[in-house]
């Protein structure tokens, strides 16, 4: 069985984390262009199956560069919000819908998700 293997891209406040939880392939920059050109590195190395990136290079994407990214099957690209500001964010169940396919609404009213 492979593992799968996971990235992080972004800010010193957001790879430290991960690497503090075990994740190994972090890189870190505070450039924002510095991270687009290492995003794009990292998806056409093929090596990894997720990588978590800052959403401070989602702002540095081109439209047609963030629809290919959003419509790739592997690597799976998510975006971390570095910033409080998360009002304008993805919620968790659309993300699940668009990468797995699941829709999250209806496990919520499921009866074995019943608390009793």
């Amino acid at each position: 069985m492979q593992l799968e293997k996971i990235a992080v891209l972004g800010e010193r406040k957001i790879a430290l984390g991960f690497e503090l939880v075990g994740i190994k392939d972090v890189f870190i920059s505070e450039d924002p262009k510095g991270m687009h050109d290492k995003l794009f590195e990292i998806i056409n190395g093929k090596a990894y199956n997720l990588i978590l990136a800052s959403d401070s290079v989602e702002k540095y994407l081109g439209e047609d560069e963030l629809r290919s990214i959003e419509t790739m099957m592997k690597p799976v690209v998510i975006f971390i919000p570095v910033s409080s500001d998360v009002e304008n964010k993805e919620s968790v169940e659309k993300l699940a819908k668009r990468i797995l396919g699941i829709d999250l609404s209806n496990l919520k009213n499921s009866p074995a998700g019943a608390k009793e």
